[in-house]
């Protein structure tokens, strides 16, 4: 670096024999709306001009170019320009490569095109270089830059082009004169949205910004990226008739990429549909619900639906987990949807004994009644279920950062086809997460089920997710059979507002009966229908939860239910022993304990 300076300073400069001639209006200020004295202008003796103010330039020979200021220091060392001439390969003329100060010079023993980079007020903070084969460099602080050429243009007007890179942008001024304004990403679409932040305020005065980018994957992501940044109907996305506009200008589409940019229409963002766009939906009937294997509940919530997040919650010990285990379990057996299970408080191997309990009608995770089942028989269960290609589990215990999370359950539903997905759950996610940070539970709930509800509407696919309650300031306890509120609910009141059903079950462990549990639905988004949906009742000998009644069926016989798939095999449920069969003997202490679990 330091050579170079020397060698620099060695060489005589072209201008150092002129002498100051007068005062003069530079045409550039007064193009971006100052100069009003009309003496920013300094006119040499040979001719040539330069202004101290935005560093813009004439040759004694009638070109004209930007420069930086001199009465601010440049902040790096730039490379010296040695030349503004044609580039005929790209069919740009030598009067705009001066308009926009795009020149020729030497670097590394390289001949390089430069393209000037300015700030704010007009200083030049950095260089961007054009070898060739497409090497890029920087010198400078390309941070500090706005858009390349903005400062050539004044504030306001109809209609301001913005392209993906200084070719283009080139290109497209020239076709148009070199009269309107035409402005650049400093360095190509990756950065595209930072750099458009940067100069929102300049953008914003103009009526119509027209994003002109590249049109391959990259530049039209980039380019609705930009466009979300802009006041609503301001921008525009044009459609080019080849990939860029260079390509057009070179190929003598002029017209074509001209018609493309004036034709251009306000960008619509993914997801903003025309009424008039929907009778295709709309004469398709609601989709049906999966028919659940407890009939109170079923009536209320017309079964459940892909699409759909459904919370179920109780107080510790009174069924929530094992009540979403049954539903689990009878939509991949009866309706053949194939399940994803994150149970963040079970090892895989005991949660998977659950789900074969299930089909055995046996409480498999308790000792005794695994070892009175018969290795064949587990072996037959096993292969209907877990070998099935339908069953999946995170192996994971306890907290997970969000991100992490939310990869996993997304992986089972975009990779490996999950259609329902129970998330147990969901106060163990965010237990132990960014609470040194000083983010409380509640917000880190907010964060997990804003994401979760995004992600369900991606995926189409039913989360079935259980939530803890918040402890009760006075009065009986939820283990006393308390009735539980949506206020109840512990964390946040985002899981109020993004769920679309949340149930709950009520059960006094110190009551008459015990073993019997009243099922609440607490919303109802699908049918509106909420209050008492049956009663559910362990079964000590089977482990499973069964229901009671028959239900009345109010509302869900009118929303009809989705048909069954074909099954892996056929549901136990059909042939169920009769409610709480448990007598004398039968309740021992392992029964006991799992009594105290259910």
């Amino acid at each position: 670096m330091n050579n170079r300076k020397n060698d620099k300073s060695s060489e005589r400069h072209p201008y150092e024999d002129s002498t100051f001639s007068h005062h003069e209006p530079c045409p550039q200020c007064q193009r971006n709306g100052g100069d009003w004295n009309g003496d920013n202008l300094a006119r040499y003796s040979d001719g040539h001009g330069y202004c101290h103010v935005c560093g813009y330039y004439e040759t004694a020979q009638g070109g004209s170019g930007r420069m930086d200021r001199q009465k601010d220091p440049v902040p790096f060392d730039p490379v010296p320009v040695d030349a503004f001439m044609a580039l005929k390969a790209r069919g740009i003329t030598q009067e705009t490569c001066e308009h926009f100060g795009y020149g020729i010079g030497k670097a590394g023993g390289k001949y390089c095109h430069i393209a000037p980079l300015y700030d704010h007020e007009g200083i030049l903070v950095a260089q961007h270089l054009r070898f060739e084969g497409k090497e890029f460099r920087w010198r400078g602080s390309a941070s500090e830059a706005v858009l390349f050429g903005q400062t050539l243009w004044r504030r306001g007007g109809r209609k301001v082009i913005v392209t993906e890179g200084e070719i283009d942008c080139l290109s497209i001024s020239q076709l148009q004169g070199n009269k309107w304004p035409v402005v650049s990403l400093p360095n190509g679409s990756s950065s595209g949205a930072k750099y458009i932040r940067a100069s929102l305020e300049w953008l914003e005065s103009f009526d119509e910004v027209v994003f002109a980018f590249d049109m391959d994957e990259p530049g039209q992501k980039a380019a609705k990226e930009c466009a979300l940044l802009l006041s609503p109907g301001k921008a525009k996305i044009a459609r080019l008739p080849m990939k860029d506009a260079n390509e057009c200008l070179v190929a003598g589409k002029g017209k074509e990429l001209i018609d493309a940019l004036w034709g251009a229409v306000p960008y619509r963002p993914d997801g903003i549909r025309s009424g008039a766009e929907l009778w295709e939906d709309i004469k398709k009937p609601p989709p049906a619900g999966y028919e659940i294997p407890y009939p109170g509940l079923n009536g209320k919530l017309g079964g459940v639906r892909l699409g759909e997040l459904v919370l179920f919650t109780a107080g510790s010990g009174i069924g929530k987990s094992t009540i979403v285990n049954e539903i689990a379990y009878h939509l991949m057996m009866a309706h053949g949807l194939t399940l994803g299970v994150m149970a963040l408080e079970e090892n895989p191997a005991r949660n998977a004994r659950r789900y074969l309990g299930i089909h055995l009608n046996k409480p498999l995770h308790l000792p005794a009644a695994h070892a009175s089942v018969p290795e064949a028989d587990l072996k037959a269960a096993f292969d209907a279920v877990m070998g099935n290609g339908k069953w999946y589990i995170y192996d994971h215990f306890g907290s997970s950062d969000i991100d992490t999370l939310l990869s996993k359950l997304r992986y089972l539903a975009v990779g490996l086809g999950c259609k329902a997905i129970v998330l147990d759950h969901i106060s163990i996610v965010v237990s132990g997460l960014d609470e040194s940070e000083g983010e409380s539970e509640r917000k880190i709930i907010d964060k997990l089920m804003t994401r979760l509800r995004s992600l369900i509407e991606e995926t189409g696919i039913l989360v079935l997710a259980v939530v803890h309650l918040k402890r009760p300031d006075k009065g009986k306890s939820y283990n006393e059979g308390r009735p539980v509120s949506l206020t109840d609910l512990r964390g946040s009141g985002s899981l109020e507002q993004v769920s679309d059903v949340v149930v709950s079950l009520e059960r006094d462990q110190q009551g008459d009966e015990p073993d019997e549990a009243t099922i609440r639905v607490l919303k109802n988004r699908p049918l509106g229908i909420t209050g008492l949906a049956g009663t559910v009742r362990y079964d000590r000998e089977t482990g499973r939860l069964l229901p009671c009644d028959d239900g009345d069926g109010t509302g869900g016989a009118a929303y009809g239910f989705q048909k069954e798939e074909t099954p892996t095999v056929s549901s136990p449920q059909q042939s169920l022993p009769p409610w709480d069969t448990a007598e004398g003997d039968g309740n021992t202490r392992e029964q006991q304990q799992q009594e105290k679990e259910f």
